[in-house]
């Protein structure tokens, strides 16, 4: 049975991958009539305490993500398409997409392949394997 699409959530780093993954959401939902939640999120030992020392870098966070968050609900608007911006605080990405796209009862996961990585992606792995191995909503990955 095919699924209507009309709730896409897309994880946002700040990245040019992400804001790709972004445009391609972007082109879905004028095609299906769909909505888009952007999803930014902050590791929650940085979000909720961890040293005093990360004050600044939780603060610089999350002025970060409200500016990512702006930028992809403009490009969105430029196109016609509602977007919604989210900020959470989480403790293991993949598994925090994949129970917010399900809590939220979302249609589609678009992501990119590749997001900040860099170092450190070699040792945490693939965010994007790990939301198509954990997730029972359909994901779209960009390239």
């Amino acid at each position: 049975m095919l699924r209507k699409i009309k709730k896409i959530l897309v994880p946002l780093d700040g990245s040019k991958n992400s804001f790709h993954a972004l445009n391609q959401a972007i082109y879905l939902a004028r095609q299906f009539g769909a909505t888009i939640t952007g999803l930014y999120n902050i590791p929650i030992f940085i979000a909720t305490g961890g040293p005093k020392a990360l004050g600044p870098y939780r603060a610089q966070m999350i002025e970060q993500g409200k500016k990512f968050m702006e930028k992809a609900k403009t490009s969105a608007a430029k196109n016609g398409v509602v977007f919604t911006g989210k900020i959470i605080r989480g403790d293991v990405i993949t598994v925090d997409i994949v129970d917010f796209a399900t809590r939220k009862k979302f249609d589609l996961i678009v992501m990119s392949s590749r997001g900040l990585g860099g170092i450190k992606e070699l040792f945490l792995g693939s965010v994007a394997n790990g939301v198509v191995h954990k997730s029972k909503i359909p994901v779209l990955v960009v390239k």
